[in-house]
């Protein structure tokens, strides 16, 4: 049996095609904007010229190879890595407002960044950025722990009043330990606007790692979500592992947003939002919802650091803080229109 809908399948790979160039674009446009603008022909010389004893020249190839290749490819793999995650999520529980900031993974990271600072001392990104990365695991299979627990295990609902639960009681406890040391309150403050702004290719590379595997179990994945969207007992009756197949996509969803969140900070609604704009494109075939929905969620991350570079110029708005002014309406805009369904 194949679960896959023939609505929208014409437009499927073109559409996959157009999402790639404008995304390419959207990387060139994030190469040239900044508090500094860049000619294309600058860029250009900052990737591939000879600088000298060219002081001009030094300092473009300084603002294009250390500034902003960095955090361009920083937003796309956090993006990519948060709108699969997004997708998986909705997938695997088939709820529609299931996302990584409300199952508690974005709380999971934060407190584990505050623990790393106030006890352990830690300043550097890349060292904090393996307790968030543990953080936002622990947290992820605690929400799924808890909900898989008493009469209402695997129910929907459960899994979001568990991951609400969870959220509040780490947000809480977040707080209460940076209120008590004026350092660690100054790094959370950065850490959950959510920027993609001078990370480094440390953080990147170890971030990377980690969203490539989790991108192979999500591709891995992706036959037996199509089964389970059809009921447990439709998927049963086909051969499908539901607890296999499930745990698979619940490891793939901790990688990538772990992953992401660790590296740049929680980015809230990014997932949920191109979830949505995915399925409205493809249908519910995960074959295909996935993959746009990793696309969407590298170009709007990409877009949004972009966007954050402009409005208060010459100062920035962190990624994460602009992709909130966007994904709120939007997430009103859903409960309003009634589009909280998978199908």
């Amino acid at each position: 049996m194949d679960p896959a809908p023939v609505r929208a399948s014409p437009r499927r790979l073109p559409g996959l095609v157009v999402l790639a160039v404008l995304l390419a674009v959207a990387a060139v446009l994030s190469l040239v904007i900044g508090a500094r603008s860049l000619s294309p022909a600058e860029v250009w010389q900052g990737l591939f010229g000879d600088p000298g004893t060219d002081q001009r020249l030094t300092e473009i190839t300084l603002i294009v190879q250390t500034l902003r290749i960095p955090r361009t490819v920083l937003a796309i793999v956090a993006g990519l890595a948060l709108g699969v995650a997004g997708a998986l999520i909705q997938g695997h529980t088939r709820n529609p407002i299931a996302d990584t900031g409300l199952l508690g993974v974005n709380s999971g990271a934060s407190f584990a960044v505050v623990l790393a600072v106030s006890v352990l001392g830690l300043q550097n990104p890349v060292q904090y950025m393996w307790f968030a990365f543990i953080g936002a695991a622990g947290a992820g299979v605690l929400v799924f722990g808890l909900s898989s627990l008493g009469r209402g295990a695997g129910n929907p609902l459960t899994l979001a009043l568990a991951g609400q639960g969870v959220t509040v009681f780490l947000a809480a406890m977040t707080v209460g330990v940076a209120l008590g040391d004026k350092q660690t309150l100054d790094v959370l403050r950065y850490w959950n606007a959510g920027s993609v702004q001078g990370i480094g290719w440390n953080v990147i590379i170890a971030a990377g790692v980690f969203v490539a595997a989790g991108l192979v179990l999500a591709l891995l994945n992706l036959p037996t979500i199509n089964l389970l969207n059809l009921g447990d007992d439709v998927a049963r009756g086909l051969g499908v592992n539901i607890a296999a197949g499930r745990t698979v996509g619940i490891v793939a969803v901790t990688l990538l947003a772990g992953a992401a969140t660790a590296a740049c900070g929680p980015i809230a609604f990014l997932g949920l939002m191109v979830a949505h704009i995915a399925r409205w494109i493809t249908g519910p075939d995960y074959r295909f919802l996935v993959p746009y929905a990793g696309l969407l969620g590298a170009l709007v991350l990409l877009a949004g650091d972009i966007v954050g570079r402009l409005v208060v110029r010459p100062a920035e708005l962190a990624a994460g803080i602009v992709i909130a002014l966007i994904g709120a309406p939007f997430f009103a805009a859903l409960v309003w229109l009634g589009k909280f369904r998978l199908a």
